[in-house]
């Protein structure tokens, strides 16, 4: 389902609970971020997500883990752990058993290695397989990431490259160089939580997560609830190996142009970009990278802690004072 419509979807719920009767949800669908956070006591809040799925890789294994660090995703974008999780199953009944074993593996193995337990799940028989997971994760209800966040000042980082979304499509049409989407496929397994972590000890309240609505439409929600303008250097920003390469050959998802529909009336691109790149920041995300705001008396503290870790980061704008939820993307 596309931002609009999903928008349009929710829009009735709003009336149905008051946010004042209960005053322990921190974030929930008045708010809406990442996931939905609720305080059971001073120092502890508990984080609600869900995600599923069908297929964007061949290799079950490789899918069943994907699918889980995506679904898990939403919880180190909130600056949380994982605590808890269930398996979300659809798969056709003709489907081979080994097959669904070895997308359950891979989801497990990934919950196992993000430090939670897989409890139990639900399975339903439908058409094409699809996969996810629901996580419970925890956090100081104080040290929570939101996107409302953002200040003028801050720099803009990300911690993994683009490009996922068009290197999978290319590979459903076999178009793809298999190393192209092994590189895709490691990035996409790669979990969230060291770089939240960093976020955490370097004191960032402003993140999101890299996902469906890429990385103008997740970018774009954080502007408009911080009441701020995010500018982008499109020189600066990381793309997978193959990625432009598929860019050039037109080769997008068609959720790029519902991403592109719903948001290209907030972003200004510079005249010379050129229009496949800017079709590409509006691509969707598998399991992406975290966007966060890092004030500016501590940029220097987030170049030591991420490089003392040996993680990626890279510096792809910065946060300017406007109240129009503005993104710019210049050269």
């Amino acid at each position: 389902m596309g931002p609009e419509a999903l928008a349009q979807v929710l829009r009735p719920l709003g009336g149905i609970f008051n946010a004042r009767d209960f005053p322990d949800l921190l974030v929930g669908l008045e708010i809406s971020d990442d996931a939905a956070v609720y305080k059971i006591r001073d120092e502890v809040a508990i984080i609600q997500t869900l995600d599923f799925f069908t297929p964007v890789v061949d290799d079950p294994y490789e899918y069943g883990a994907i699918a889980a660090a995506n679904s898990m995703s939403d919880v180190y974008a909130m600056g949380g752990e994982v605590t808890l999780a269930l398996n979300i199953c659809g798969f056709p009944c003709g489907l081979d058993p080994e097959i669904l074993t070895e997308i359950l593996r891979g989801g497990a193995e990934k919950v196992r290695e993000a430090g939670g337990i897989i409890a139990g799940g639900h399975t339903i028989d439908v058409k094409e397989p699809l996969y996810g997971l629901s996580v419970l994760g925890r956090a100081h209800p104080d040290k929570i990431f939101t996107k409302a966040a953002a200040r003028p000042g801050d720099a803009l980082i990300l911690t993994k490259p683009l490009g996922v979304g068009v290197i999978t499509t290319a590979a459903k049409g076999e178009a793809a160089a298999p190393a192209h989407v092994n590189g895709a496929i490691a990035s996409m397994k790669k979990l969230n939580r060291d770089a939240s972590r960093i976020l955490q000890k370097i004191g960032v309240r402003a993140a999101t997560d890299i996902t469906g609505f890429a990385l103008l439409g997740h970018a774009s929600e954080m502007a408009e609830k911080s009441g701020v303008e995010l500018r982008f250097s499109l020189n600066a920003v990381p793309f997978l190996e193959g990625a432009k390469e598929y860019a050039n050959q037109w080769l997008f998802p068609g959720g790029a142009g519902r991403n592109q529909k719903c948001y290209e009336s907030r972003v200004e691109f510079a005249s010379d970009i050129p229009e496949e790149m800017r079709q590409l920041l509006f691509t969707p995300e598998t399991s992406g990278g975290l966007l966060a705001a890092v004030p500016a008396e501590k940029i220097a503290l987030a170049e030591n802690l991420f490089t003392e870790a040996g993680h990626p980061f890279w510096l792809v704008g910065e946060v300017r004072d406007a109240d129009c939820g503005l993104l710019i993307v210049d050269c």
